[in-house]
């Protein structure tokens, strides 16, 4: 053992406490002079059994006592014979088995750990069990264990975290020195999860020198790349040159020749747009948009007659009306011609405008021709929606187009992830989507890549609507081409015409004004000043007044909000409303990641979109039903947290039941209150939106609107009447570039 002194020590790893895989930073107990101390610190790589050399200082911690705060170390090769059995039984070396390692020590003694590094044709013939395989399979772990410790420990100096760091070592590995060396940028192009900010921020630390033109390469990628999440399809030209220069902080002269040999590298992808626009993109969303026009033009012209023909089309709709007892008007008997007549077509149109009756009246008309008709939607609630609204199955897109975690290579393209694609088409003579404000082009993408071309494509939604989460604005770009059929619903139906949601929903649309003082059943405003108050009354409305009136549980009411991070945002409404509505308790388990804390019995919901994650489906039956992928913006209760597997277990709305590893928890987050945005696709019994000033990019008409028309009973707005007044005067809308419908007329005029 090594001597203690002020500031290191010396000695063996005896267990690890605590290990967070993404920033190294661990508790562990180490033996120094046959007495056990414990060390905290960023130990990158460190396991049981090793011995390491340790720098940094003593601290007392209030409730745990006298630690060594670890700053720097340094992993000793074992270089004698207890050193080397103890490093052996740590599982370091996989395929080793203690019985051996106990022989190799009897016979090597303290040369044990050189014979197996440098000799290991001596270990083979004289070890009787181990083969000259493998001692030259532990001579590589050997190497690899050392060369992964230094990689480790050279990432965490650039303030890399472990996980991360692994992913680096893992992808590069000891070409890592060099690639860091010559141009660090590298990492955004080949490290999922590295960009342009990250990889800035590691060459700033670690003081390497960098070329210019590789910095701009990798923020006018970036760009591009957050131009992408931000919504965009492309950049025009000098907004791109805008957005780089302010990753780099300075002017740039030489930014059309980087431009160039960019493309020329296949990087992104330049076109001049009818208007004598530069548009750049990433080759992807360029080659999407082009292929989505083609196959929708493809689809559109290739109308099959049915066997019926369209004679008795008058007749078949008269007999849908006595069977259901609802009386098409004009604009809905055009749809169901139209879905009869062309290969595209596109039904648009508000709360209690009837677009469900359509979709019904078309479900009719086909299946009495004997069609197969298939019913999608963006996501699982949605899905949910329209099966009981149809009567019949419905299912997310992705399920509609087997999607599989690992249908295809990491080097392949993702729409190769689903079964049904442009290899192996999807059977079927008429496809139904609803909810496609939803839909973003990758989606819209592998659809098209999926549907044969006789396929009937149906496309319904409300364009009023946010746009998707995603890149792209498909329902708004097809309807813009101006050349596929489509039917907007305006009338509202005399059984509609008593909600005041729909009424009000329409009047918001159209910039009319809304009595908020006058009664109503189902749209109810609650004058608050204050934000403490809004929530107070929120409270009362979600825990008291809600759940009998519209017939509904606590968790079916959901709360509304436009931004994240105001007064009455989402984070702070979802710690208040947590301790109100699910306060702790002796018989709750928690788990704390970052700043938030899981109880059981709390509401969250999925923020990514994870296809890998597996889940179970227990039906009253006992069968069980399983599958894999959880959907940004699903929804579940909290059910169970076991400590000792290091599991968390959820319920969703579904009743799927799935298991998340205590290190993926970040793919959650509590739902209490939810965005706006999240809601997309989602109904809800009631719905409760606090009015109260928030960045003015969200205070507007399209968000007031899509939030109203998110409750099926009962809209309750809390706050200040000149919010609402605000947003639904404020007509402001973020720029979307997509240029689908310039490329649908380009390919099909």
């Amino acid at each position: 053992m090594g001597d203690i002194s002020d500031n290191s020590i010396e000695g063996y790893v005896e267990s690890v406490i605590f290990q967070n895989e993404e920033n190294g930073y661990c508790v562990i107990t180490m033996s120094v002079n046959l007495a056990e101390l414990t060390c905290v610190g960023t130990l990158p790589g460190i396991s049981q059994g090793m011995y390491i050399s340790c720098k940094g200082k003593y601290v007392q911690h209030p409730v745990y006592g006298e630690q060594f705060s670890v700053e720097s170390f340094t992993v000793k090769e074992p270089h004698s014979r207890e050193a080397f059995l103890r490093f052996v039984s740590s599982g370091i070396i996989p395929g080793i088995r203690k019985k051996n390692g106990q022989k190799i020590a009897d016979r090597f003694g303290d040369d044990s750990y050189r014979i197996m590094l440098e000799e290991p044709e001596t270990l083979a013939k004289e070890i009787k069990g181990i083969s000259l395989n493998q001692a030259y399979g532990f001579q590589k772990s050997l190497i690899d264990n050392r060369q992964i410790n230094d990689a480790l420990i050279f990432l965490q100096g650039m303030g890399i975290g472990n996980v991360l760091a692994k992913k680096i070592y893992a992808f590069y590995g000891e070409d890592m020195y060099t690639v860091l060396k010559e141009n660090p940028y590298r990492l955004t192009e080949d490290i999922e999860n590295v960009g342009f900010k990250t990889a800035d921020e590691y060459v700033r630390r670690s003081g390497l020198k960098v070329s210019l033109e590789n910095r701009v390469r990798a923020a006018c990628l970036y760009a591009l790349e957050r131009g992408v999440a931000d919504g965009h399809c492309y950049l025009p030209a000098d907004v791109l040159k805008e957005r780089t220069e302010e990753f780099i902080g300075s002017s740039l002269n030489e930014f059309d020749s980087i431009l160039a040999d960019l493309s020329v590298e296949s990087r992104l992808t330049a076109r001049l747009s009818e208007d004598g626009e530069i548009r750049v993109y990433l080759p992807a969303y360029f080659n999407m948009e082009q292929n989505v026009a083609v196959r929708l033009g493809e689809i559109d012209r290739a109308r099959k007659p049915e066997p019926a023909g369209l004679k008795g089309l008058d007749e078949k709709i008269r007999c849908v009306e006595e069977e259901t007892g609802i009386e098409l008007d004009a604009k809905q008997k055009e749809a169901v011609i139209n879905a009869m007549e062309g290969g595209v077509l596109v039904i648009t149109g508000g709360p209690g405008t009837g677009k469900t009756t359509v979709i019904n009246s078309i479900i009719r008309v086909f299946s009495d021709m004997g069609l197969d008709i298939k019913l999608a939607a963006p996501t699982g609630r949605a899905s949910k929606r329209m099966s009981e609204a149809c009567g019949m199955e419905a299912c997310t897109i992705h399920r509609l187009l087997g999607y599989s975690p690992y249908g295809a290579g990491e080097d392949e393209p993702a729409y190769m992830k689903f079964e049904y694609n442009d290899d192996n088409r999807l059977e079927g003579d008429v496809v139904i989507i609803d909810e496609m404000s939803m839909v973003d082009l990758w989606l819209m993408n592998a659809l098209m890549n999926a549907l044969n071309t006789g396929t009937r494509l149906i496309l319904v939604g409300d364009s009023n609507q946010l746009p998707s989460v995603g890149a792209g604005n498909v329902l708004g770009d097809i309807l813009d081409s101006g050349c596929f059929k489509s039917v907007c619903l305006e009338k509202i139906f005399r059984q509609a015409q008593s909600s005041d949601i729909v009424v009000n929903a329409h009047k918001i649309n159209k910039g009319e004004k809304v009595d908020l003082d006058a009664e109503s059943k189902d749209f109810l405003f609650i004058k608050r000043d204050e934000p403490d108050k809004i929530i107070s009354a929120m409270y009362t409305l979600v825990m008291e007044k809600l759940p009998d009136y519209v017939g509904a549980s606590v968790n079916d009411i959901q709360v509304l909000t436009p931004s994240r991070t105001s007064k009455t945002g989402v984070e702070r409404l979802n710690r208040i409303l947590q301790e109100l509505i699910n306060p702790p308790g002796a018989d709750k388990r928690e788990r704390q990641v970052r700043d938030n804390i899981f109880r059981v019995g709390d509401k969250v919901m999925q923020i990514k979109n994870d296809y890998d994650l597996e889940w179970v489906r227990i039906f009253e039956d006992g069968m069980r039903e399983r599958g894999t992928g959880v959907y940004n913006g699903d929804i579940g209760v909290i059910t169970g947290i076991n400590e000792f597997a290091e599991t968390l277990k959820v319920i969703f709305d579904d009743q799927r039941e799935v298991e998340y590893d205590f290190d993926i928890l970040e793919e959650l987050e509590l739902a209490y209150a939810i965005t706006i945005h999240k809601a997309q696709g989602s109904e809800y019994p009631a719905v409760v939106i606090p009015m109260y000033p928030a960045p003015k990019m969200l205070m507007n008409r399209k968000l007031l609107y899509t939030a109203v028309t998110r409750a099926r009973k009962c809209v309750c707005m809390v706050g200040i009447k000149d919010c609402f007044e605000q947003m639904e005067e404020n007509i402001f809308e973020s720029q979307r570039y997509s240029a689908l419908s310039e490329a649908i007329r380009q390919n099909n005029t």
